[in-house]
Parts: structure tokens; C-alpha cells; sequence
């Protein structure tokens, strides 16, 4: 099987070595992956702003990159850019058509969308593997971010690869399906409420004695992670996909 590594924005600016374990646990499970060196913002942060029609050149980009090479799936480390895809390209195509623009923006997102997979879905739902050989021997909570959880309703695939990692203790997260504040703009244009957010989830973390709180959002991990910051938390911040990708013979820290 032959896919794409859609890193996005956030993850190849801030935190490479997320798509570099996706990578390294995708290459172990016996998947080719390629990465489009074209490859630019989804324009989720256009369209979730209001600025819909300027996230159109983005979302037809996208398309053309990813449409291309004949790739069996489109793979993210990302819930919300791959809900993105997944649930707002559709509506981007609707909008279009109901103002008059015609069938062609539906039509050139239209081969990308059913492609597009979170990278636990596509574990669980498309290789049908929950036991990826991982190694992680800390004691975990999972935090199931709002775009995963409502939109890609990813449901338990998370914590059932979780639970399968050797050496991983998972321990039950409080308020789990509450959101951790951050919601891109929101966190700036209502930081206060953003902020008390924050605080809430990280105690709700520390509650569990949990060394590692991790989620399949670096958006949402760099918000959590921040206010465990501030707070001198002694809970980490962890992509869910370096867990997954941690073994025996290379382990993560």
C-alpha cells in the first residue's frame, strides 16, 4: 500500500518529529509512504475564521497535490485538518454550487475526500491492526480532541491502540470529551475563557497521575502543553503517533 503523509501546518513547523514517527510506524507496519514536497495549508484556518472563499485556493491545491500519484490513502497526525477534508471540503463544494459557481469545485475536491484518514482510523479501519509493535513504558491519559471526537468520530480507535502498546498503563481521563480551549482563533479572540479551559483540562490530568497526557492534535497538545507549562504540571504533552512509534529497540524518552 502506497499513501501520502498530509504532515500539515502546524506539525511540520512546530513539531517535525510527529511526521517523522508517523513515518517510522507506518514504514514498520509495511506501508510505503511519500511524502508531496507541494504540499501547503489545508485552509482550515481561513474557513474556520470566515474567510471561506480565500480557503477555496487552498482547498483545490490541496486536491491537485493529493490527488495526484495515485495514492491509496491520504494519512494526517491531525483530527482537525483531517476533518477539514473530510467533513468541510464537502461543504465548501455545496457552497459553491448554491451560489450559482457551478459543479467544479465539488468535482476537484471530490477524489481527495473519501481518501483523506486520521492516522488511528486509518490504522485501525483500513490496515485493521490495533497492536503496531509499540513500546512505551509510562502510565498515559488520552484527551480525544473536539475535531477527532465530533466531527471523525473516532470513537475508542485511539485507546484501543493504546491499550495494546507493551508496557503502557492507560488510565481514564475526567471530562474527557470537554475541549481543551484552544479552537484555533478562539484561543485568541476569547483568551480568558481559552485559558480557564486550559487549566481545567491539565488538572483533570494531573488528577489521574498520569505521566504522559497525549492526543492526536499537536494544535491542541500546544495548548495543553503550554498551560502545563505555566502551571509546572509534571504531566507531558505527547502525540499520540510518537507513542505508537516508540519500541523496544528505539525507544521515546
Amino acid at each position: 500500500m502506497r499513501v501520502a503523509l498530509f504532515l500539515t501546518c502546524v506539525n511540520d513547523t512546530l513539531y517535525p518529529d510527529t511526521g517523522r514517527a508517523v513515518v517510522k510506524l507506518l514504514t514498520r507496519l509495511g506501508v510505503e509512504v511519500d511524502f508531496p514536497m507541494a504540499q501547503t495549508c489545508c485552509g482550515q484556518a481561513h474557513y474556520n475564521t470566515g474567510y471561506r472563499h480565500q480557503a477555496e485556493p487552498l482547498a483545490r491545491h490541496f486536491s491537485d497535490v493529493f490527488g495526484e500519484g495515485g495514492y491509496d490513502a491520504i494519512v494526517t497526525p491531525s483530527g482537525s485538518c483531517g476533518a477539514m477534508v473530510r467533513e468541510l471540503y464537502p461543504r465548501m463544494g455545496d457552497r459553491a454550487r448554491a451560489e450559482g459557481r457551478g459543479e467544479g469545485l465539488a468535482a476537484a475536491l471530490a477524489p481527495v475526500v473519501p481518501k483523506t484518514y486520521e492516522l488511528a482510523e486509518f490504522l485501525v479501519d483500513v490496515l485493521g491492526v490495533t497492536d503496531v509493535g509499540a513500546y512505551y513504558p509510562h502510565t498515559v491519559t488520552y484527551h480525544p480532541t473536539c475535531h477527532g471526537l465530533r466531527s471523525l468520530r473516532l470513537g475508542d480507535r485511539p485507546a484501543r491502540l493504546l491499550r495494546s502498546v507493551k508496557g503502557l498503563e492507560l488510565r481514564e481521563l475526567p471530562g474527557a470529551e470537554e475541549c481543551c480551549g484552544f479552537g484555533g482563533t478562539f484561543a485568541l479572540k476569547n483568551s480568558d475563557v481559552s485559558a480557564a479551559m486550559g487549566k481545567d483540562k491539565v488538572r483533570n490530568a494531573e488528577s489521574t497521575g498520569a505521566d504522559v497526557l497525549c492526543a492526536a492534535d499537536n494544535s491542541c497538545l500546544m495548548h495543553i502543553g503550554g498551560t502545563m507549562s505555566r502551571l509546572r504540571s509534571g504531566v507531558r504533552p505527547v502525540h499520540i503517533a510518537e507513542i505508537l512509534a516508540s519500541t523496544e529497540e528505539e525507544p521515546l524518552a
